[in-house]
Order: structure tokens, then C-alpha cells, then sequence
């Protein structure tokens, strides 16, 4: 029996910051989801074949990614949560390797809200609303939405829908993408008028899927499913089931049927689709009930309300997973100050599962809550050793470290993560941090830049890079990678001014 997301199924409120990225529009975010409410009517797209691809070049496509990125931060609380990513991204990556097109370049990450839905953008960045997981009842579930949006990137549904603006330069092209995508996840009146006010090109439709692009993704999505061992059944089921959720009323639909319109024969054709594979029975992955957990517990303000419910739930039995219940528990515990309660409520969990990251990282937290800093330090290291491309455990003993007082060994262990994975804000947040306390001033500016620049902050990242060359004593061959890194940024900053000045009506620039 599985007790009920803490999460509601509602829409999500206005996003506050509307106002602030449209205004930054030149490279604000291509949030590739269903059609808006003011776009009924799909366009049919010719078939363009593989000549979508020269729209664009392979660097302005990972350049586009990145732009994408910093803007989804601006727009929305993206969770740098190194056990959720790392967990979501395994995911992923099963079901890209066993996706009709293999390969391709691909993120994952999740955005802390409790919305049920998931969105694709450019250069293979997927993200996950936390509502998706804690709705989702089985790992199947949840795959088939990724596989769903995975489908979507390797049949280059962006490109090939922006084919016929390849007369338009990139930036001015997202200018307008974007006005129309903010429309579509936020408020559809903002989003329309900014459109109208894009030197009249109407552009909306030919970024909203059509139902084509749909029913490819759900066909190639269901063959990655069957292809990675999940159940290609879950697909229509999970659709069918937030159908069910509100067919009541249209405002009261998951967010997911507002951007990915289900209608019975969508249904009825994705279940066509899944008996060509038949029935799988895949057993959740432990993970998946630990990533559940992990969110609902986040998902009360008051760690105190999050013991209870967990104490509930374990005393009426009403959970798919046990050791998840008790790890949501632990960590609601430990949240709240009690160190002791969350070891006993973790129990034997460590010794069962000696290798899970979540496990250890809890046990190393509740050794440093309780003051035994040194024996956190030892269990992280061992398992670092073990696992040296692990970021969550990288992260994680890093963080013990500088707890402990030894920021110079923290920065060493996290300049190698970073080069494991590279464009993680939360990261190099944790870089500036072991800096400071490191007496290392440069680097903490350097590191504080890269931060804000991952987070959308582009000016105030040119700041901490102008104020770690300002750094006395500064070596050379530091100084010459800042200076580079700057005139990057710089660069980035002057064509965004300059497609922003495009942008503007005539009679506002005098």
C-alpha cells in the first residue's frame, strides 16, 4: 500500500520572476513542451528528414544548451541535490542507451516544485518537476515520461520545427521562442503579448509540438522502455491515470495534460503500441523509492510535520518500501536536530546496503551532527576510494571536510569532481566556500563566478571574475585563465545587449 504524495495535484502558481526573464528575453529559456492554451490548433510539419540539423552547428546548439540553463535557473528553483541528480541521470542514461538512436548528449535535473510534468530543451537538458516523482507509483512510471521526453531531443523536434527561420539569426530566434515558451508555462496573456510586441513575427506555432511530434515520442519512447527492461504498459497507464485524476475540469489537470495533451486515442494508441512488446515486471530500483522519500521529506517546511507523517506511514504499514519510509524518517530527523532519533531510525540500513550512496552519506551527516567529525571524514574517504567518480559522495566529504576545519583537502577533492562534471552550480558554490576558509581569495571570487554565471547571474559573475583579477599577488598563469574567462562572458554580455536593443520598438530607442 502506498501512501498518498505530500504533493497535490494543482497547477503551479505564477512564477514571480516573469517579469525580470522576458525582460532578459535574448537568451531566455526554449522550454520544449505540449502546446500552450492559445495555440489549439497544430501546425503539420513537412518532413524535413536530417536537413534540420544545419540550422545550427553542433558548438551553437551547446552554446544554446548552456544559455538554456542559466535562464531555467533564473526562471525556476532548480534542486542541487547531488543524490537526486545522480540518481534521476542513471535513469536517464538507461534509457538513452536503449533508445532507437542511441547516444547524443544528455542532462538531467530537477526542478524543486511540485508540479507534475517534465519538459525537454536544447542540447539534451531534461528536467523533472519533484510532483512528477512523488506521483509516479512505480519507476516505470516515472521512465516513461523520461523516455517520453528523451524521444523528443533525438528526433530534433526543436530544430525541425525552426527549420524555416534558419534566415534569422540564433539570438533573435530565441528572442521570440522564448516570449511564446514563458506563455506556455506561466501565463499565456504575458507570453502572448510579448510575442505581439517581437517586431510582429508570429512565430508561436512553430514551436509548439504537434500531435505528430507526440505520438513519435510516445512510439519511440515506449521501444526504450521495452528496450531498458522497464514496462512499455506503464506509459498509457500513468497517462490514463492523471486523466482519471481530473476529468472533471480542465484547470484541475496535471500540469503534464496541459503540456502534453492525452485524449482517448492517444491512449488507445499507446497500448497498441506496448502489446507489441508485451508485459514486463521490472522490480523498482531501491533508488527510485530513496529519490521519492528524499523529495516528500524536502517537501515540508517543518521537518517535525515530515517525522509525523513518516511515523504514520510506517505505523499503518501504508508504503511501497519499507527502507525508504525509514531513510525519509532519518533524514527528517536529522533535519530537525536529533542525531540520535535519525541513526535509530536509519538502523541497519548501512550494513545492509554497504554501497548506496544515500545510505552513507545519512550515516557520515548524523557522525558530523553528532560531533564525530572525524570518524564522517574516514567513512566518506573510504568510500570515495571506492567509488571515485561518485559526485554525491565527492560532494558530500568535502563538505565533512570543510566542517572539519580542512578546507585545502576539500578544494583538492572538489577541483576533481568538477572536471568529472563539469557546469554544476551547486559545486563550484561548495569550490567558493572551501576557498575562503582556504585564505585563497581569488579563487573564491573565481569559483563565486562561475556559480552565479551557472545560476543566470551573468553580470554579477563578471564582478567576482573582475575582483579575482584584482587579487594581489595574483600568479600569472591564474591571472591568464581569469582574463579568458572573463572576455568569455564579457562577449556573451555585449550580444545579449545588442540582440535585447534589436528587440526593442523603434520609437523606444529614440
Amino acid at each position: 500500500m502506498t501512501g498518498a504524495p505530500h504533493h497535490p495535484l494543482r497547477p503551479r502558481a505564477p512564477l514571480r520572476t516573469l517579469g525580470s526573464v522576458a525582460g532578459r528575453a535574448c537568451l531566455v529559456a526554449l522550454l520544449l513542451t505540449g502546446p500552450p492554451a492559445w495555440a489549439d490548433e497544430p501546425f503539420r510539419l513537412p518532413d524535413f528528414g536530417s536537413s534540420a540539423d544545419t540550422l545550427m552547428t553542433g558548438a551553437q546548439e551547446r552554446q544554446l544548451g548552456k544559455a538554456f540553463m542559466r535562464s531555467v535557473r533564473k526562471a525556476l528553483p532548480v534542486l542541487d541535490d547531488p543524490l537526486l541528480t545522480d540518481y534521476l541521470e542513471d535513469l536517464g542514461e538507461r534509457l538513452v542507451a536503449s533508445a532507437e538512436t542511441g547516444g547524443g548528449r544528455y542532462s538531467f535535473f530537477f526542478v524543486d516544485q511540485p508540479t507534475v510534468n517534465a519538459f525537454a530543451g536544447p542540447d539534451g537538458h531534461i528536467g523533472v518537476f519533484a510532483g512528477l516523482v512523488t506521483t509516479a507509483e512505480t519507476e516505470s512510471e516515472l521512465a516513461a515520461v523520461l523516455a517520453h521526453e528523451i524521444a523528443h531531443i533525438s528526433q530534433r523536434h526543436l530544430l525541425r520545427s525552426l527549420e524555416d527561420q534558419q534566415q534569422l539569426a540564433v539570438p533573435a530566434t530565441l528572442l521570440m521562442i522564448a516570449a511564446a515558451i514563458l506563455g506556455a508555462q506561466v501565463d499565456v496573456n504575458a507570453g502572448a503579448a510579448a510575442i505581439a510586441g517581437l517586431q510582429g513575427l508570429a512565430i508561436q506555432r512553430r514551436i509548439n509540438f504537434t500531435r505528430q511530434n507526440e505520438e513519435e515520442a510516445d512510439r519511440i519512447g515506449i521501444a526504450s522502455l521495452a528496450g531498458a527492461g522497464y514496462d512499455p504498459f506503464a506509459m498509457p497507464g500513468f497517462f490514463e491515470r492523471l486523466s482519471q485524476t481530473s476529468h472533471t475540469s480542465d484547470l484541475s489537470a496535471p500540469e503534464f495534460l496541459r503540456t502534453h495533451p492525452v485524449n482517448p486515442n492517444r491512449i488507445a494508441d499507446s497500448l497498441a503500441r506496448a502489446e507489441q512488446y508485451g508485459y514486463k515486471q521490472k522490480a523498482d530500483d531501491l533508488r527510485f523509492h530513496l529519490a521519492r522519500a528524499r523529495l516528500r521529506e524536502q517537501g515540508f517546511k517543518d521537518p517535525d510535520k515530515a517525522v509525523a507523517h513518516f511515523r504514520a506511514n510506517l505505523a499503518a504499514s501504508r508504503y511501497r518500501n519499507g527502507p525508504a519510509e525509514h531513510y525519509g524518517l532519518a533524514l527528517a530527523h536529522l533535519r530537525a536536530g536529533r542525531p540520535q532519533e535519525a541513526r535509530q531510525a536509519l538502523g541497519d540500513l548501512v550494513k545492509e546496503q554497504p554501497h548506496l550512496a544515500e545510505f552513507i552519506v545519512l550515516d557520515a551527516r548524523i557522525d558530523g551532527q553528532l560531533g564525530n567529525r572525524e570518524e564522517a571524514i574516514r567513512k566518506l574517504q573510504a568510500a570515495v576510494g571506492l567509488n571515485p567518480d561518485n559526485q554525491p559522495l565527492r560532494s558530500a566529504y568535502a563538505e565533512a571536510l570543510i566542517a572539519a576545519g580542512k578546507p585545502d583537502r576539500a578544494l583538492a577533492t572538489l577541483e576533481g569532481a568538477v572536471r568529472l562534471k563539469p557546469g554544476s552550480a551547486a559545486l563550484y558554490q561548495l569550490m567558493s566556500d572551501a576557498a575562503l576558509k582556504s585564505g585563497r581569495k581569488a579563487a573564491t571570487h573565481r569559483y563565486r563566478g562561475e556559480s552565479l554565471y551557472l545560476k543566470g547571474d551573468l553580470e554579477p559573475a563578471i564582478h567576482q571574475l573582475e575582483y579575482a583579477l584584482r587579487t594581489p599577488g595574483l600568479g600569472f598563469h591564474e591571472a591568464a585563465e581569469i582574463q579568458a574567462r572573463l572576455e568569455t562572458l564579457r562577449e556573451e554580455q555585449k550580444e545579449a545587449e545588442k540582440q535585447k536593443d534589436k528587440s526593442r520598438p523603434a520609437k523606444d530607442k529614440g
